[in-house]
């Protein structure tokens, strides 16, 4: 004790020594280079779960139509067995006196013509929405709001019966009209509108004594191709894909969608004992071909929107 208060007075202090037997611990902090590596490996991981979950079933349909139906049933499912491709490819477009490329011309017709007019509905829709001010804008920005959050399934008989009151079922009207009106298409143009259209562009132009008109042609839709693109898309796979309402409101089979005729081709093996799983598969592989190619075509435009779209 003396020695310690010595040591005070002469202005040297020494730390004090633990007692022997005595382990001692030193806290260190994690390394931060670590913990980031630690966490993109686990990023990484779950996006290779991602990818392989997702792409599973594509690789399954491109084994599938590759082999005959004997050789579905008798083959292994996971790998090839007897090349016959191009026999089934010959069979998808000669049956029925090729009605598969008459549905898919219905599907692009019903996607292409509808999302287009659609994507041009919304776009108009999302810019006075976000660039105007007149009364009940929060009531209408809420009802769009709204209607996109019911299911699709809900609306489906009430289309029905409104069609079929004005002699719309079973014609590419009955398809195109709910089309041409989407709320989620309309929420994602005001986004993209808020984002990329300043209202000091927008004041000059009419300074400059253009129309509105002349504006939105000349000035938004040129700004909101990336957001365009985006909603078109969406749109497009969405109509590619829908079945319920085609289902409900087409009839006759030259004005089927091509999952509705595939659909159909499944139930023949119950209704008339014909077994046409090779020519389903192999027409299902076709399907997501379109898609596959807009997704590369359009990769600029609808990577660049869903990044905007994040970071509004």
């Amino acid at each position: 004790m003396a020695l310690t208060d010595n040591r005070k007075e002469n202005g040297t202090e020494t730390a004090a020594v633990p007692p022997r037997g005595r382990t001692v611990r030193r806290r260190t902090r994690p390394d931060p280079a670590a913990r980031s590596r630690g966490g993109q490996r686990f990023v990484l991981l779950g996006l290779v779960l991602a990818s392989v979950y997702s792409l599973f079933p594509v690789y399954w349909l491109i084994i599938a139509a590759t082999k005959d139906r004997v050789g579905l049933y008798q083959s292994n499912g996971l790998w090839f067995s007897d090349f016959h491709l191009w026999d089934n490819l010959q069979q998808v477009f000669t049956y029925e006196d090729g009605i598969f490329l008459r549905w898919t011309a219905n599907s692009f017709l019903y996607a292409g013509v509808g999302s287009l007019g659609g994507t041009l509905i919304a776009l108009a829709t999302g810019y006075g929405l976000a660039r105007f001010d007149f009364p009940g804008r929060g009531v209408v920005f809420a009802a769009v709001v709204g209607s996109f959050l019911i299911p699709i399934a809900l609306l489906t008989l009430p289309l029905y019966l409104m069609f079929s009151a004005i002699g719309l079922v079973d014609t590419p009207w009955a398809m195109l009209i709910p089309c041409l009106i989407n709320p989620f298409s309309v929420y994602l143009a005001k986004v993209y509108t808020e984002a990329t259209i300043p209202f000091e562009l927008l004041e000059a132009a009419r300074i400059d004594g253009a129309g509105e008109l002349r504006i939105f042609v000349s000035i938004v839709l040129r700004m909101m191709t990336t957001g365009g693109a985006t909603v078109f898309l969406l749109a497009f796979v969405n109509t590619w894909n829908a079945f319920f309402l085609p289902l409900t409101v087409l009839r006759g089979e030259e004005n089927w969608t091509l999952n509705l005729g595939l659909y159909n081709w499944t139930g023949k093996r119950l209704e008339s004992g014909v077994d046409l799983t090779s020519l389903v598969l192999t027409g299902a592989l076709l399907s997501i071909v379109p898609m596959a190619v807009m997704m590369v075509a359009m990769r600029r435009y609808w990577r660049t929107g869903v990044t905007l779209g994040a970071l509004k």
